[in-house]
């Protein structure tokens, strides 16, 4: 006789799915070798170029640029995921507009284009100093987030896996 095992609902399913991964990347990210501030270093490239719109050079740069300031290059690569097909939209909004505040350029209208070449060239221009210059104050302040609130995060949890080892080992 051949047992079956019962199927679990499909959101209970899905949920440990999900749960499962989350702890999974929770302990690699416990288990790196590298020191708190290599790998804060790497998150913090991370996230800076993952506020550019380099569709496909994010991770590249990100690589590179952790290479040069010897930080986690595969948190590096991880972190650039800020910004995904689900949060492009707003993230490269709110940078756009926050280009707009600090190089004053509120005429940018993209409803009121004509699409000829002259108008397209003389908006593509300013529209990417306005999107770079964002992206560029955006990316820095949350880099600096990341890296001030990820080291002393790092500590913590290393200390606190640090004491349950200890504790599990009387």
């Amino acid at each position: 006789m051949i047992k079956t095992i019962p199927k679990q609902p499909e959101g209970r399913s899905r949920h440990r799915w999900w749960s499962r991964h989350i702890h999974y990347y929770y302990y690699r990210l416990l288990r790196l070798q590298d020191s708190p501030e290599a790998i804060a270093r790497g998150a913090t490239v991370g996230v800076f170029w993952g506020f550019f719109p380099f569709f496909g050079l994010q991770m590249v740069l990100a690589v590179m640029t952790a290479t040069l300031v010897r930080g986690n290059r595969l948190v590096a690569m991880a972190t650039t995921w800020v910004s995904n097909p689900f949060t492009y939209v707003p993230i490269y909004a709110f940078n756009f507009h926050v280009g707009q505040i600090l190089l004053r350029f509120q005429d940018i209208d993209l409803t009121d284009v004509d699409w000829t070449s002259s108008d397209l060239f003389y908006l593509g221009g300013k529209f990417a100093l306005t999107l770079g210059l964002g992206c560029f104050v955006v990316g820095s302040i949350v880099a600096m987030l990341t890296y001030s609130l990820t080291v002393p995060a790092l500590y913590r949890l290393r200390r606190l896996r640090h004491h349950r080892r200890c504790r599990s080992r009387r």
